[in-house]
């Protein structure tokens, strides 16, 4: 590293710690608008906030890593282009490919930190928030309703294309982890019912690894004609047959942002078994995390020609320039899902399609670079 490189890296890491922070206080009070009125009704307590605003940090900076490079990047080298830095470089005879390495280095450097992010760090916080916003919700309730009333969830239906079993729940509480009016029709290849297990409550057994029915009945059905072949009434009955998940069926229509890629990629799979459209915008968001990894690489190659060409101004002009590409990125990414949802677009061609368009601009862009 020569000087150059120590200086250029020296005034962006400041302006990037500086746009973090301004971030991070944009978070506090994206969770101030969004959440902290159902937090406190829960009866959250001040270190509860703290610790539920430090637990959501890390899904909001996958988010908003993007933004913080680009504004940071044509910032700063907006800052040395209106100084005149840059050009003094390029008349000692110093490239642009070489002036701009440590950029590049950096921008690899945040490809790996984002594709550690979304695969670990991600997940935890997404499903670590949900949990403790929901225990504390479960935690306020419970000191008022039953327990098998706290944090129920009525007329949970499920399909398994795979078991060839329709589960329905009349209510499943989230805080006994219990279903109360269960029924689980098992059916053959065309679809006819051919047993029904009845049950009062019922509930997954994590150790032995299938369900518990209490208080029920199982019936027998010919599936040609519909008839009841029998009925036998049980006091607790366990099928090792039944595999389904009871987290799986609380996702059901879960907004895919809500998710973390570990349950978008389930919700893939179980919408898969029957190529039901309902699980592409859960694809489009999974497919679209892993195509932000190579999203720092395409805001540097936006970011040095926007910011290096053209006539020397403030370099806060690059900010509103930054808000505007954003503005571009979010156009194309909205009109991918539509074309996805509407089965012209592969749900995976559609979570790259706005970064091949941001790809494209940067090549135009570094083109017309002189």
């Amino acid at each position: 590293m020569n000087t150059f490189d120590r200086h250029l890296l020296r005034e962006w890491f400041t302006i990037f710690l500086l746009v973090v922070v301004l971030a991070c206080g944009l978070l506090l009070v994206q969770v101030m608008f969004d959440d902290f009125r159902d937090l406190r009704e829960a009866g959250a307590r001040v270190s509860d906030l703290g610790l539920y605003v430090l637990y959501d940090i890390p899904q909001f900076l996958s988010v908003t890593l993007l933004l913080v490079l680009l504004v940071s990047t044509l910032f700063v080298l907006g800052k040395l282009h209106k100084a005149n830095e840059l050009t003094a470089m390029r008349a000692a005879g110093v490239g642009f490919g070489r002036m701009m390495a440590p950029i590049w280095i950096v921008g690899l450097l945040f490809c790996a930190l984002s594709g550690w992010l979304n695969s670990t760090v991600v997940p935890w916080s997404v499903e670590t928030t949900r949990l403790m916003k929901e225990g504390l919700q479960y935690r306020k309730q419970a000191q008022s309703i039953p327990p098998d009333r706290v944090g129920s969830v009525d007329s949970v239906g499920f399909d398994s294309p795979e078991g060839r079993r329709m589960w329905f729940f009349n209510r499943y509480s989230k805080f006994t982890g219990r279903a109360y009016g269960a029924s689980v029709t098992e059916m053959d290849v065309r679809r006819r019912a051919t047993n029904r297990v009845e049950a009062t409550e019922a509930w997954y057994d994590g150790r032995r690894r299938g369900w518990v029915f209490s208080r029920g009945r199982e019936m027998g059905f010919n599936p040609e004609t519909g008839e009841n072949l029998s009925s036998v009434p049980f006091t607790e009955r366990f099928y090792a047959r039944f595999q389904e998940d009871p987290r799986l069926m609380m996702l059901i229509d879960r907004r895919p942002i809500d998710l973390s890629p570990t349950e978008l990629r389930e919700l893939m799979d179980y919408f898969s078994q029957e190529n039901n459209p309902k699980g592409v915008p859960y694809a489009v968001r999974f497919y679209g995390l892993l195509a932000d990894i190579l999203g720092p690489l395409i805001v540097i190659a936006i970011s040095i020609p926007f910011a290096v060409s053209g006539v020397r101004v403030n370099p806060a002009v690059g900010v509103s320039k930054a808000i505007g590409l954003f503005f571009l990125y979010f156009v194309l990414e909205n009109l991918a899902a539509t074309l996805a949802m509407k089965q012209v677009l592969d749900p995976e061609l559609a979570a790259w399609l706005p970064n091949m368009g941001m790809a494209g601009l940067a090549v135009i862009l570094f083109a017309r670079l002189r």
